[in-house]
């Protein structure tokens, strides 16, 4: 009798714990659902916000550029917007890519563009990189032919490597390919990137005017072959106070008279291509949206979008 009583106590102490951890079971599966759907609709809300900060900025861009006929970094839409509410909040930040360095310019379809690997070259030993075998492989990437510069290389090297791909024989389509580019990857596109675009005013036009009103010291040093950091610093020191209206009036800073005029095909006042980086958080999820926009009047077109 005793041992009936005894089994039955270890039989009922069994099946609580069997009951216990299947309940356990059930109310982590139901936490666990519960936690991915609110994630979702996170995701999906964040998505929407994201995208709807580059539709304002893409507006912002529209109102701004229809004022003047010119653009600074005193412009509203080169401040950081930020818009914050009980549950998450939206970050809109834009960069002019015309305050940047075309890489595309380095060469024509079968030769060199002197002008612009010039400015590459000098943008590059500004930054302490290796410049000859950088622009030497730049300019075979986007050069037609299979013919390699002295520092640089074609076909034959791409394909030995492992995995093998062939050079684009044209130019970049985004900035992050120059990681493909023979001695780019790493440090040398690191350091490059807040300096150089892929994009200009006009896609096909044998050149990137670069605006004097935005451009960092790093590309005003590379714009001539006479210009240098104290140089760079009086445009930057001027254009706080003055902006330039047109590109006449950089022969006004003190030390640029004789190389102004030079600079006029190179150089520009007012940017139309711009950067749109939104970023939304909903809750725990974030979603970030990278857009390109090119501005021609009261149209714009997205010529790049990448969201993560």
């Amino acid at each position: 009798m005793k041992d009936r009583r005894g089994f039955a106590l270890i039989l009922t102490l069994i099946i609580t714990a069997l009951l216990v951890a299947l309940l356990t079971e059930f109310i982590n599966d139901v936490y666990v659902d519960t936690s991915s759907r609110h994630n979702f609709v996170a995701a999906q809300q964040a998505g929407i916000l994201a995208e709807s900060g580059v539709a304002g900025g893409v507006r912002v861009l529209l109102a701004s550029l229809s004022l003047q006929s010119y653009t600074t970094l005193s412009d509203y839409w080169a401040k950081p917007m930020l818009f914050e509410e009980e549950n998450g909040d939206l970050q809109i930040g834009i960069v002019e890519e015309n305050s940047k360095l075309s890489v595309n310019h380095v060469t024509l379809p079968t030769a060199i563009d002197d002008v612009y690997y010039g400015m590459v070259m000098r943008l590059m030993t500004e930054l302490g990189l290796d410049a000859v075998p950088l622009c030497d492989s730049l300019a075979d990437w986007i050069d037609a032919d299979d013919t390699p510069h002295t520092n640089g290389a074609e076909s034959a090297y791409y394909e030995s490597l492992n995995p093998p791909y062939l050079p684009r024989n044209g130019r970049l389509e985004t900035v992050e390919e120059l990681g493909l580019i023979k001695g780019f990857s790493g440090l040398p596109l690191q350091k490059l990137r807040p300096f150089v675009t892929v994009y200009s005013e006009a896609p096909t036009a044998p050149a990137a005017p670069v605006n004097i009103n935005t451009a960092p010291l790093e590309v005003l040093v590379a714009l001539h072959e006479q210009m240098n950091e104290d140089l760079a610093s009086r445009i930057i020191e001027y254009r706080a106070d003055t902006p330039f209206k047109n590109t006449g009036e950089l022969s006004r800073v003190p030390g640029m008279e004789s190389i102004a005029t030079s600079l006029q095909t190179r150089i520009t006042t007012k940017g139309n291509v711009y950067r749109i980086l939104s970023q939304a958080r909903v809750g725990e999820v974030t979603r970030v949206i990278e857009a390109v926009v090119r501005i021609k009047g009261a149209q714009s077109t997205v010529i790049y979008w990448r969201e993560y």
